[in-house]
């Protein structure tokens, strides 16, 4: 019985150290995802108004083509893959990359119709396992990514569609929507769909724009630019969400870890009461064989 105890109480021990351990991570995440939250909003702005310059050139100026808004027929497509490079962070990767594989399923008759820009060594080890074609990839992000961190992989999957390469890009990546909920979403970044300019408020002023050179001359350095500002928005996004399911995962953790506890120490309380009574009907037994 007294090893038996003594195992509890070790058993004890180490589930405390990994209830420090998760709780400690809970709280690095929750730092970490408001810095994520912040930096994924303050890039919204930028691409707000590259978004009403585009609508403004495709919708107010005749005649202005560009080949990232011509649908053309679809030989082979791109997709931008967004994981995290490490685990912990509950259903997070699983999710995203079910959705993936059954986007992938439902969409190509084989892999010679698609290529893969995956970012994230979660994402890029499961599918080089499974022999998927990986055309790119990036690892080691921060937690707070720079556009240059990402600024390859963007120009890389933009410059393929615009010389034909490509036929399609699509985007995969988790949508933040809070703490708790992380939506696996698959968008169509390429071509894009042309942009209305929006109609001013009655009794408000519109801007009026001038391009230089010409209307066809900006659109063809803003299109590039702007697919890249939606891929780095989605990488913030996927980032925000990956902190997200990682406080959300140690925070459960760490409440299974209290609760083992709980339980462990009951068991342990039952276990030293069973000895002690144990010893007191032995000694009791040997003094009434004595008398």
């Amino acid at each position: 019985m007294a090893r038996s105890m003594r195992d509890i109480k070790r058993q004890i021990k180490s589930v405390q150290n990994t209830r420090q351990i998760t709780k400690a991570m809970e709280m690095v995440a929750a730092s970490k995802l408001r810095k994520a939250q912040e930096k994924a909003e303050a890039s919204r702005p930028y691409a707000e108004k590259l978004k009403e310059v585009v609508g403004s050139i495709a919708s107010g100026t005749t005649g202005v083509q560009h080949p990232m808004l011509v649908s053309r027929p679809v030989k082979k497509t791109g997709y931008i893959i967004i994981t995290s490079d490490r685990g912990l962070a509950g259903g997070y990767n699983a999710n995203l990359l079910r959705k993936v594989t059954q986007t992938l399923a439902e969409r190509h008759a084989s892999k010679s119709e698609y290529g893969l820009f995956v970012i994230g060594r979660k994402g890029r080890d499961f599918l080089r396992r499974r022999d998927y074609p990986i055309l790119e990839e990036i690892t080691e992000l921060s937690d707070t990514p720079s556009f240059a961190d990402i600024k390859s992989i963007a120009y890389s999957a933009v410059g393929q569609f615009e010389e034909g390469k490509l036929d399609e890009v699509y985007i995969c990546y988790s949508q933040f929507m809070n703490a708790i909920s992380q939506v696996p979403t698959v968008e169509r970044l390429l071509p894009m769909e042309p942009q209305s300019a929006a109609k001013p408020q009655p009794g408000t002023l519109q801007a009026g724009y001038e391009y230089e050179p010409s209307p066809e001359g900006v659109l063809e350095v803003l299109l590039p630019k702007y697919a890249e500002t939606l891929i780095y928005s989605a990488v913030l996004n996927g980032k925000a969400s990956e902190l997200g399911a990682k406080m959300t995962a140690m925070g459960s953790a760490t409440k299974n870890a209290s609760k083992m506890i709980g339980d462990l120490t009951l068991t342990y309380n039952r276990a030293r009461q069973a000895a002690i009574t144990q010893e007191i009907t032995e000694i009791v037994a040997g003094a009434n064989a004595q008398g």
